[in-house]
């Protein structure tokens, strides 16, 4: 499986919240626990409507979430 050009925070963001497991984030987002993981090590870039689900619950910009990788 190819990685995705986005870069992701996700994993930052989840492990800094108190009790914030992959499954409970999943089931807040609507989403499977298999997509959060493939999120997080850059396997899949989510789609917009989910990346700005993902910042709106953890309160941040999307950008502070999620960004490009640099084409060099």
């Amino acid at each position: 499986m190819r990685k995705s050009n986005v870069i992701t925070k996700v994993r930052i963001f989840r492990e800094a919240a108190p009790k914030q497991s992959q499954q409970i984030l999943a089931d807040a987002l609507g989403v499977s626990r298999q997509t959060i993981i493939a999120i997080e090590s850059g396997r899949y870039a989510p789609s917009l409507d989910l990346a700005l689900r993902i910042a709106k619950y953890f309160k941040q910009p999307v950008e502070t979430i999620f960004t490009l990788k640099d084409d060099e």
